[in-house]
């Protein structure tokens, strides 16, 4: 008996559904990360394939969220503490605020890490569509997505799963 027309279709539907729930639920450090091309506050171009070999913080914030804001503190406390080993972090500001304001957080928070512009939201779409800060993403030096947060980081977790990375 020779399957019909919608015996075909359901059939690509459930195997399309069947592998985009395999994807979604991958477990941490199988997924892959995407790509991250952009520009940062001072004018230069950063992937996050310049940073392979290397476990690597992506933090997206806006400067009107209040938790982005005390956060801040803490990432700049680690990255001043384990940048030395290794470690990069990449703060992605949100595509709804304006450059001028995220220049000047970054300079009055002393902020030591690249800060990107995500004018286009670009990079929060290719992050599963990023709309709410702050959300961090960690990826192992092999470029995989091994933490996924939204919400404040768990800072002594967070640090001890970086140094098994280092």
């Amino acid at each position: 008996m020779k399957p019909n027309k919608e015996t075909i279709v359901a059939g690509i539907a459930l195997a399309v559904i069947l592998i985009s729930a395999v994807v979604w639920f991958m477990p941490a450090g199988l997924r892959q990360a995407p790509p991250l091309i952009g520009q940062t506050l001072d004018g230069r171009t950063l992937t996050l394939e310049q940073l392979r070999g290397k476990p690597v913080l992506v933090t997206f914030w806006a400067t009107t969220c209040p938790s982005c804001i005390e956060e801040m503190p803490h990432l700049v406390e680690l990255y001043r503490e384990l940048n030395p080993k290794g470690l990069e972090i990449i703060g992605v500001a949100m595509a709804y605020d304006p450059p001028e304001q995220v220049r000047t957080l970054a300079k009055q928070r002393q902020i030591p890490y690249p800060i990107v512009l995500d004018t286009q939201e670009r990079i929060a779409r290719e992050f599963d569509n990023v709309r709410l800060t702050p959300t961090s993403v960690l990826i192992s030096p092999e470029g995989r997505i091994v933490h996924y947060r939204l919400g404040l980081l768990d800072m002594p977790k967070l640090r001890d799963t970086i140094q098994k990375m280092l």
